[in-house]
């Protein structure tokens, strides 16, 4: 009784903790690496050893917590760690190049060739998830949006309100095998049996893309219907602010010619080409052959290194731009740190037996026509973190060593808890007064951040809904 009690306030306490630094919006890494600490710690004064696979102790209570850290990071840095850091690499590398400008250029240009505002809405959607593969930072996204796409739709006639509405919700469930989201999750399942030897790319096109293409298109026509209700509203309660002019910036045009604009506008998603028609070669022709996400990586920037000395044919000028790859992955550590912050937080639940309890809990609801409770309670925890927060992710890094254990003792598919876990977090950071991307676009379009939200709301609430349940019908 007396551990129970031990057990359970301190795993509440620790937890109430994050979900505060969380909703604060401070950096939660080190708080998560001090509570796991703690909870290790405690596991210890209660005589429970760390549950930690492959864990050698160092021989010093005090030490052990810290070696967990070392363990859990040697572990990520084999895994997943090493895969989102080259990707980081890429993508900073792609941005020194202007490679990432092109992709943006040629995929926007067409948009100013149609006319009808409410046909743009869908297309405009449709078109930056599309171009999340480029540029997966929501804000980062959103600024350039602003800049480059955001006066051609308000010389189409869009409202600003849609407009900022449409860009807002421009990063969400794109299925791509580089996102650091789906390459955690896939390592993750690849412990399981199940689902050994699974890589990102199994995990995207077998399993996220059948949820998340859906739901894009079904949002895209929630999207047409809701704001051009609202605009409807807007005009007749004669609101000029929806649609005060604004000052638009003018965005340099992309100089060369028609090879280079074609290259270096492939060159970014080149990675994904390569592991889509890897994929399609192993199904058409049952090969054995398999591109990993690194290996496609490394082979798209081999290319682009090539590209720009066949450009500038300054071979040294070339070399010295390579910088901004490991730069890039440098930049990448803060995202592997927290995956391992959020092991050794849960390293800690487990070892003072919180996770067991949650698993033999879980086994109540096999076989009773309840296990879509499991999965609706974290999208119900995710929304509420994620609006109060304004993260869309850092929830579903801290819920990923969880997925499996709990999935199984409940008696269903950790599928079934990864993709509404991993696209709700997504699609409601879209429906935060406090989420950058929706400061950065109300700051723009000079409106209040509610009133972005009122826009951006009813379309990504309805994609949860229809995500969830087509999950479930699918997963379970």
């Amino acid at each position: 009784m007396g551990d129970n009690l031990v057990m359970y306030a301190s795993a509440i306490i620790s937890v109430l903790i994050v979900i505060y630094m969380l909703i604060k919006k401070m950096d939660i890494k080190i708080s998560l690496f001090l509570m796991g600490i703690i909870l290790i710690l405690t596991s210890m004064a209660m005589g429970k050893e760390i549950d930690l696979k492959d864990f050698v102790s160092t021989g010093s209570v005090w030490l052990d917590p810290l070696q967990v850290i070392v363990t859990q990071f040697k572990q990520t840095f084999g895994a997943a760690g090493f895969i989102i850091l080259i990707l980081g690499g890429y993508t900073a590398y792609m941005s020194s190049i202007g490679a990432n400008e092109v992709t943006v250029s040629a995929l926007t240009k067409p948009i100013s060739k149609i006319k009808s505002v409410y046909v743009l809405v869908p297309i405009v959607f449709l078109l930056g998830n599309l171009l999340s593969l480029v540029i997966p930072s929501a804000s980062n996204l959103a600024i350039i949006l602003l800049a480059t796409l955001y006066p051609i739709l308000r010389k189409a006639g869009m409202s600003a309100l849609t407009a900022g509405a449409v860009i807002a919700t421009s990063a969400t469930i794109v299925p791509t095998p580089l996102g650091s989201d789906n390459v955690a999750i896939a390592e993750e399942l690849a412990k399981h049996a199940s689902f050994a030897n699974m890589n990102v790319t199994d995990y995207v096109f077998n399993y996220h893309a059948v949820i998340s293409i859906p739901t894009l298109i079904f949002i895209a026509i929630v999207h047409y219907f809701w704001q051009k209700r609202m605009d409807k509203k807007a005009n007749l309660a004669g609101d000029a602010g929806a649609d005060a002019e604004i000052e638009m910036k003018e965005t340099a045009e992309i100089t060369g010619g028609k090879l280079f604009k074609t290259v270096y506008a492939i060159l970014p998603i080149f990675p994904i080409l390569l592991l889509l028609g890897a994929y399609a070669v192993q199904l058409s022709t049952g090969s054995s052959i398999t591109i990993s996400v690194e290996v496609a990586t490394l082979v798209s920037l081999i290319l682009a290194i090539v590209c720009e000395l066949i450009r500038h044919k300054s071979s040294k000028s070339v070399l010295e731009k390579t910088e901004s790859f490991f730069k890039g992955m440098g930049g990448a550590i803060p995202i592997v740190a927290l995956l391992v912050a959020a092991s050794v937080f849960v390293t800690g639940l487990k070892s003072i037996g919180l996770v067991d309890e949650l698993q033999a809990s879980m086994q109540h609801v096999q076989g009773n026509g309840m296990s879509f409770i499991l999965p609706l309670i974290l999208v119900a925890l995710t929304a509420l973190i994620v609006i109060l927060s304004g993260s869309g992710t850092a929830l579903f890094f801290a819920m990923v060593p969880l997925v499996v254990p709990l999935a199984i003792s409940a008696g269903i598919s950790p599928i079934s808890i990864s993709i509404p876990l991993g696209l709700s977090g997504n699609l409601f950071r879209a429906v935060s007064p406090v989420a950058a991307v929706i400061l950065i676009v109300a700051g723009t379009v000079k409106a209040d951040p509610i009133a972005i939200v009122k826009r951006t709301s009813v379309p990504m609430i309805a994609g949860v809904v229809f995500m969830f349940i087509l999950s479930m019908i699918v997963f379970l």
